[in-house]
């Protein structure tokens, strides 16, 4: 396997999906501050309902591509199988954007709208973002990053600018949903127009369909567990006590969720990269793989729960509405743990992937979803949103103990406990010193942040928490990277 080429993939998506995760906040920040809590409300309600809908409307299909292609030299294997699945994904896309136009009135109403036109405008988005998924599907099977960087970066700095000038001139969430829309549309013909050059047309025979549908249908029930481990909540929360709670939820968890930043780049990257490894039974390169990457998660993760716990006031102050701060802070440790907790899962995860054992995974993520689900009705209505940041977290905790458990009964991989303790170590140390600043507006926030990630970047290298190899291969991702800027 080439390392190179491994770190150099890891480095490329970190600083695309860097600035997806500024482009959140950067959102985040025009809409509270320009249209009030209870907008930014709705905003999340019709995003949530994107992030429920996709995973239903794809069949499961598009990470299915990384699965069967990533290895396959045949173009006309290629062929078949990618326009195979972009047929099936179209119809059923087109299926549900429909349903959605004809019953837009009830469902606007149920977000708190009064304007149909948003969700008549969402279902077109909706039947783009599936087809561009399955685009960007094909490019993580060929493993070519620098397309999907500039595919990526060029959507992020598409939505900031058109969403930043819709408000600007008034046009309110109208104007910001048809920003999207146009966005969509145009990294749809950019991407369409790039695939057709490298594979060329084909009308598909769906030769391989049902093998297709038998590896992607079973992991629908889990990504729609996954969906209600991370969104159902602002569902119920507005269905409980309304639009202008979401918006002092949505926000808090935007914060938490910070995290999630660390861990797209090793779930774009490691299931092609495993697969090919996988596949030429190359499995102690695989484990080697594994390690490392759950490592550098923790390395990054653990440091990062408790420095956005720490500064989860000041952090949505800046982003958002003291009023939002005060009331959606203390969600915030219970959001990033549990997605500390997510991210360890998904890198273990990958085992259960790779023996194609989809059906288990959906179990204990349908399980994970249910309680989760359940909790919720007991604990918002009791304790507000604070109750529904604390169900989140018990959910992600038994998610990652089943899949801990069912994925090392296949094969296991070293897990460096040691360097786990000294990095919770270190961070406590760091978190001390945040607290002892007591930072408060954005630049003694900022000199916090800065601060606190080199104390306890100095802390881990006089704790050893590295060998030298691993300082090495660490090295070479960091001038991977910066040789990709």
């Amino acid at each position: 396997m080439s390392y190179q080429k491994f770190t150099k993939d890891i480095g490329i998506v970190s600083l695309t999906n860097l600035a997806v995760v500024l482009k959140g906040l950067i959102i985040l920040s025009i809409l509270t501050k320009l249209l009030g809590a209870e907008n930014y409300g709705i905003w999340a309600q019709l995003m949530v309902t994107v992030s429920l809908i996709i995973p239903i409307a794809t069949l499961g299909l598009p990470y299915t591509l990384v699965r069967f292609l990533a290895a396959e030299k045949n173009k006309r294997e290629i062929q078949d199988g990618f326009y195979s699945v972009i047929s099936l994904i179209f119809v059923v896309g087109l299926i549900i954007s429909l349903f959605l136009i004809i019953f837009s009135s009830s469902i606007s109403n149920f977000f708190g709208s009064e304007n149909p036109t948003l969700v008549k405008i969402l279902a077109f988005i909706i039947l783009l973002e599936c087809l561009n998924l399955t685009f960007l599907n094909l490019f993580r099977a060929f493993q070519e990053m620098k397309k999907f960087s500039f595919l990526m970066l060029s959507q992020a700095f598409g939505d900031i600018g058109l969403i930043a000038v819709a408000v600007i001139l008034g046009y309110g969430l109208f104007g910001v949903i048809s920003a999207l829309l146009i966005i969509r549309i145009t990294v749809f013909l950019i991407m369409g127009s790039i695939i057709i050059k490298k594979i060329g047309m084909k009308i598909p025979s769906f030769s391989r369909v049902k093998e297709y549908l038998s590896f992607g249908l079973p992991t629908m029930p889990g990504n729609f567990s996954t969906w209600v481990l991370q969104s159902s909540d602002q569902y119920l929360i507005g269905y409980f006590l309304g639009a202008t709670f979401v918006g002092y939820y949505a926000p808090g968890y935007a914060v938490g969720n910070i995290i999630f930043l660390f861990i797209v780049p090793l779930g774009f990257v490691l299931p092609a990269i495993l697969s090919k490894l996988f596949d030429e039974n190359k499995i102690n390169e695989v484990k080697i793989c594994l390690k490392y990457s759950l490592k550098y998660f923790l390395a990054i993760a653990i440091p990062s729960v408790f420095g956005v716990s720490a500064l989860s006031k000041q952090l949505l102050t800046i982003f958002s509405t003291p009023e939002i701060a005060s009331s959606g802070y203390l969600i915030v440790p219970f959001v990033s743990f549990g997605i500390l907790l997510l991210g360890s899962s998904a890198v273990i995860d990958q085992i259960l992937s790779l023996v194609k054992k989809t059906i288990l995974d959906t179990k204990i993520w349908l399980t994970a979803a249910v309680l989760n689900l359940g909790l919720n009705f007991i604990f918002i209505p009791k304790f507000g949103i604070l109750g529904a940041a604390f169900t989140t977290l018990i959910a992600y905790t038994l998610a990652f103990i089943l899949t801990w458990y069912y994925s090392f009964r296949e094969f296991q991989f070293e897990i460096d406990w040691k360097f786990i303790v000294k990095s919770i170590f270190a961070s406590l140390l760091m978190t001390v010193f945040i607290i002892w600043f007591t930072p408060v507006e954005l630049l003694k926030t900022i000199i916090a942040i800065i601060s606190g990630a080199l104390i306890y970047g100095i802390l881990i290298f006089l704790f050893k928490g590295f060998s030298k190899k691993e300082i090495e291969f660490l090295k070479e991702l960091i001038k991977s990277s910066l040789h990709k800027i």
